[in-house]
């Protein structure tokens, strides 16, 4: 697979992806879902698969008004920066020294080469996975297995028990897998803090000749 477009033909022409956008079709006639239909796929339609340095793996979007806008972790300018998002922010700065900004959109990580994922792409306002097991788990999957495919060596930074789960799938001799708990307030103070993710993976990208992110602002 040389992009991710092609990843999302060969998946979109499977049984349980047809099952998925029927599914998808229904829920957004008859409730509020997010993020806006046309912002579902901006993780991989922003950072191409032959460009990504750093795969983040989130769960599911948020469930407000005006938040998800398809990256993990980030919501739109002007709203509120939710607590993850807030401890991220505070490791950015800890570990990197770097000022970050004061809204919480993460575009200008994507274009840099980080890709955002959730291992959920959809969401009911108001009601946290619910769209979980319809599909998107399998999806996502797919979307990780393009990224270990790929010859140029990159990070995996998964946070808390779900996104470490997928450490199995990742080919560890070529890429590299930070992982901690989860940045959210229940447990970013056991092993989040502290645990330097973002130096560490731009020591891996520079140790393999390929431009660090600069993660602050």
């Amino acid at each position: 697979m040389k992009t991710f477009k092609e990843v999302l033909e060969v998946e979109s022409k499977k049984e349980y992806f047809i099952e998925l956008q029927i599914f998808l079709d229904q829920e957004y006639q008859e409730k509020i879902i997010y993020p806006q239909r046309e912002d579902i796929y901006n993780a991989i339609r922003i950072c191409e698969l032959e460009d990504v340095k750093v795969l983040i793996l989130g769960q599911d979007p948020y469930h407000g008004p005006n938040q998800a806008h398809g990256l993990a972790f980030s919501v739109q300018k002007g709203v509120k920066i939710p607590p993850s998002l807030v401890n991220i922010f505070k490791e950015v700065q800890s570990d990197m020294e770097q000022e970050v900004n004061d809204h919480g959109d993460l575009t200008y990580l994507a274009r840099q080469g980080v890709c955002l994922l959730n291992t959920v792409f959809t969401v009911p306002a108001s009601t946290p996975n619910g769209h979980a097991k319809k599909g998107w788990e399998q999806f996502s999957d797919a979307i990780i297995d393009a990224c270990n495919q790929r010859e140029k060596p990159m990070v995996f930074i998964l946070w808390g028990k779900n996104a470490i789960s997928k450490a199995k799938y990742i080919d560890q001799t070529k890429h590299c897998v930070l992982t901690s708990v989860h940045p959210s307030p229940l447990s970013a103070y056991r092993g989040f803090f502290g645990s330097k993710p973002f130096s560490k993976a731009n020591e891996f990208l520079i140790q393999h000749h390929q431009e660090p992110i600069h993660w602050g602002k």
